[in-house]
């Protein structure tokens, strides 16, 4: 029997991913935009479960925009955290499973391995702090039916992404400059997408998950790949230091997730940040150029 899947924040990267992944697969499923629904007002939201009556929930709904998060704590807690509150309120009124999609931002950046599911968190900034709130608020709700699910570095086809602007800047200028100090996972949206539905599907152990992909690399060393992709130089891309750009919110210097708990699921975690990245690259390429160059092998 098919699932009733509903998807929040469907015109976002990973929104759009796990809604056309999910209709490829049969499944019966519901995308909405903001303009669909505001998980900020409860009641929007009680309506929607009373229609839709869905079985499982994947919030993608969010505030992303880290730097302005700073400026804006208010408005980023109002949809980061009191939304997943309002969605799990709902979900347990129903009996409704819930997946709240986090960040590797929920940490400080400051190990020197991969942080585990269960580490100690530590956001140093707006954006980590109200995705933190859309955690607890969550867990405290839903207790024993819900999926945290922490990803990071996202790329995909959809909306602009820090590989295709790569892409595009490789034609526009003869060198770049991209920071060498912050250590992390690339992580392709659709890759994403399979994590949280073979999750569900497997009626895995609730609790949180890191849906990232293996390995790690520098926003540098991404872009140098990238370059490689595209037959390009990879040393047209020069390292900077952090401290250059002079951001508003701090950027963690470490924040590269471990996948224990997938091996006690007993599903595979992501595969390496390269791979994934080569699969993606032709889907990339004609997004942002119209396919007119060809990738390397």
């Amino acid at each position: 029997m098919k699932t009733r899947w509903v998807v929040t924040g469907a015109d976002g990267m990973l929104g759009r991913d796990l809604v056309a992944l999910l209709h490829r697969e049969g499944e019966l499923a519901q995308g909405l935009r903001r303009v669909d629904l505001d998980v900020t007002e409860a009641s929007a939201v009680g309506a929607l479960f009373a229609r839709l009556r869905p079985e499982v929930v994947v919030n993608c709904a969010a505030w992303t925009a880290v730097d302005d998060a700073e400026s804006h704590e208010e408005e980023a807690l109002a949809v980061n955290g009191h939304g997943p509150a309002n969605l799990a309120a709902a979900c347990a009124a129903t009996g409704t499973r819930l997946v709240q999609v986090s960040t590797d931002y929920v940490f400080g950046g400051t190990a020197g391995q991969p942080y585990r599911e269960d580490a100690a968190t530590e956001p140093r900034t707006a954006y980590g702090r109200t995705k933190l709130a859309g955690e607890q608020a969550v867990s405290q709700r839903l207790p024993g039916a819900c999926y945290i699910v922490r990803t990071a570095w996202l790329y995909g086809a959809q909306r602009r992404n820090f590989v295709r602007t790569m892409i595009r800047l490789e034609r526009e200028r003869p060198t770049i400059e991209v920071v060498d100090d912050q250590h992390g996972q690339p992580t392709w949206t659709l890759d994403v997408a399979a994590q949280i539905i073979a999750l569900v599907r497997a009626q895995s152990a609730t609790g949180i998950y890191h849906a990232t992909s293996s390995g790690h690399t520098t926003w540098c060393d991404l872009a140098r790949e990238v370059f490689r992709l595209l037959g390009a130089d990879p040393l047209r891309v020069k390292p900077v230091a952090s401290s250059t750009l002079q951001r508003p919110a701090v950027r963690p210097a470490y924040t590269v997730l471990g996948h224990d708990r997938w091996a006690a699921a007993g599903i595979a975690p992501i595969q390496d940040w390269r791979q994934s990245l080569h699969y993606a690259f032709p889907a990339l390429l004609a997004t942002e150029t119209g396919g007119s160059r060809p990738s390397a092998d």
